[in-house]
């Protein structure tokens, strides 16, 4: 692929209608410093000099797909509370569509609440609900998935699973068996909790610890061969298409039909790894719907989530950069 056809990709993506449907979470920054100990307990006291408010979870899929230039809607569950408006407006400044969102009386808004202190993290302290959506609020949702559906006619639906209860296994046969009927792309990055809840999707894309953990497989192997095995072990349980399994330092699997292949990693100067799947997902989905070259998906995908770990902390992908890279080491 030549450098106009990336540019012409590239400039594809702002054509393409993506859903992200998944646990999406305000993750919240304290930063500060620590000078002595309180006298009520022996605990750092830590003077808090500067806060942050971030997207997260499945929000970050969607910061990645709304980087790309793609046209992105959140499609969640939150709670009636201060965290689901702080994190609805955050959606809304990075341009994405908030108009599908549903509020529970049943549940808060996850917000995971980093303390950190010389970069050093002190404390993390989770607000959350992780069981499943109950039968009502699991309605509401799909009611607004099918509004989405029938208002803006997606090429493509991400599923992002945190195992906080969105994604219940109805939920997940609904949505697969809806963007089956209505011909759309559905992908998902799944968790242990309903690993093989996805039968029929067209993306499976777990890490290969996920994958070794479902299957119940001790072997400590990444090699080709072991590879297609697991993808058809995993076939036989999900009947999907494309198998994307990332591995770490190692690269990337892919496999769909008999086309397969490990794609080794970049050298990469690595700084954080958190988030780097998101990215992956949101890539490869978008470059599929947009050439259904299953190589070039696994390519691409392959660059982003590297370039995204040599950034600190969870962060979308740069579209300038993974353009000029793309450019460099693919053309």
């Amino acid at each position: 692929m030549n450098d106009t056809r990336f540019e012409k990709l590239f400039h594809d993506f702002a054509l393409l209608k993506v859903a992200v449907i998944g646990d999406v979470m305000l993750d919240t920054y304290w930063w500060g410093h620590v000078d002595r100990i309180s006298p009520e307990a022996p605990v750092p006291v830590v003077a808090v000099t500067r806060r942050e408010l971030r997207v997260g979870g499945a929000g970050n899929v969607a910061l990645n797909v709304a980087s790309l230039g793609a046209n992105v809607s959140m499609i969640s569950v939150l709670g009636k509370d201060d965290d689901g408006h702080q994190l609805t407006e955050l959606l809304q400044k990075n341009k994405i569509d908030t108009g599908y969102l549903v509020h529970s009386e049943h549940r808060i808004t996850t917000n995971k609440i980093r303390i950190i202190s010389r970069n050093q993290h002190m404390m993390r302290l989770d607000a959350e609900v992780v069981n499943d959506l109950l039968p009502e609020d699991e309605e509401r949702l799909m009611f607004a998935f099918e509004n989405y559906i029938a208002a803006e006619s997606p090429d493509v639906v991400i599923m992002e699973d945190y195992n906080k209860g969105v994604l219940t296994e109805q939920v997940i046969r609904r949505i697969i068996s809806l963007c089956k009927k209505h011909n759309i792309l559905s992908a998902v990055d799944p968790k242990r909790k309903n690993f093989f809840a996805y039968n029929g999707v067209d993306i499976f894309k777990p890490n290969l610890k996920e994958v070794k953990e479902g299957l119940n497989i001790m072997r400590d192997d990444a090699s080709l061969s072991f590879l297609k095995d697991m993808h058809i072990l995993l076939h036989e349980k999900l009947n999907h298409r494309v198998s994307l399994i990332t591995l770490s330092e190692k690269g990337i699997f892919y496999q769909f039909e008999k086309d397969a292949a490990v794609i080794p990693t970049h050298i990469r100067s690595v700084a954080d790894v958190s988030g780097a799947g998101d990215t992956v997902i949101a890539v490869a989905a978008l470059v599929f719907a947009a050439t259904k070259n299953v190589k070039l998906m696994a390519d691409m995908a392959n660059i982003a989530g590297g370039l995204v770990c040599e950034e600190v902390g969870t962060v979308a992908i740069d579209k300038d950069k993974l353009l000029i890279e793309c450019n460099q080491l693919l053309s």
